[in-house]
């Protein structure tokens, strides 16, 4: 992954979405596993496969985490899908919503304001030598973050 995506974390992780029937976009699947505080959940697209009470993809779509989501639908036909296996043991093509995901991507990456070297050479020795400290000297890091801090809001 280049470093402006890098940078940019999860603000844009990409993943196949699914629509329902009537256009919407469904919540988490519950996975019941009996009883205790933790029910399991997935927002996956294979998760969407009817089975158990589940919702029923329609069609698949690029999503990225930053809220964007794919124009293009691709549908699913479930006349041609075996109904005794789970969903993601399926062929389906999923080359469609992750072409989509990487073109956002791409419009994300190139609209990115790149630092100048020197900067970038500045903040990376910065965050090498506050690294060191953190081990050595977990005061005067504290101390260095504060101060960076105020500097940050000043600027």
């Amino acid at each position: 992954m280049d470093r402006v995506l890098k940078a940019l974390g999860a603000a844009h992780e990409g993943s196949v979405g699914v629509l329902l029937a009537d256009g919407t976009e469904p919540g988490p699947v519950y996975f019941d596993v009996g009883s205790g505080p933790h029910v399991p959940s997935s927002t996956e697209w294979h998760a969407y496969d009817g089975r158990y009470s589940r919702p029923l993809a329609a069609v698949l779509r690029g999503r990225c985490s930053c809220g964007w989501r794919g124009a293009a639908e691709y549908p699913l036909d479930w006349t041609t899908l075996p109904d005794d296996k789970p969903l993601y043991e399926m062929d389906v093509d999923l080359s469609g919503p992750i072409a989509d995901y990487e073109a956002h991507r791409s419009v994300i990456r190139d609209g990115a304001v790149p630092l100048p070297t020197e900067l970038t050479e500045l903040l990376t020795e910065l965050v090498r030598r506050l690294d060191g400290l953190a081990v050595e000297e977990p005061l005067v890091t504290l101390k260095a973050l504060a101060d960076l801090r105020y500097v940050i809001a000043r600027t």
